[in-house]
């Protein structure tokens, strides 16, 4: 999977429109191989797209969660203090 696909199912708020396009757009740049697709496919990339985001959202709004929704922000801290503990990123220095 690719790393900048996150999860987007149980949270609260819930996935916006923007965060579900941008994982569909995330994953047909993989399968695709590219970032940019050529003229003669911007039609083609664009229509997976937006296919795969309309799939996107029927499945978050069909899984049932049996926890509680999470708190974005909390889990974006522990996310950068388990990237920062690995040594993947430097500390954030606060200002």
């Amino acid at each position: 999977m690719c790393r900048n696909i996150h999860t987007l199912h149980n949270f609260e708020p819930a996935a916006s429109e923007d965060e579900v396009h941008a994982a569909a757009l995330q994953y047909v740049r993989k399968i695709a191989g590219t970032t940019k697709p050529s003229k003669a496919n911007q039609a083609a990339f664009d229509h997976a797209v937006a296919e795969i985001a309309h799939a996107t959202r029927h499945l978050l709004e069909g899984l049932v969660a049996v926890s509680p929704p999470k708190n974005r922000e909390e889990e974006a801290a522990k996310a950068r203090a388990r990237a920062e503990k690995s040594g993947r990123y430097a500390p954030r220095i606060a200002s």
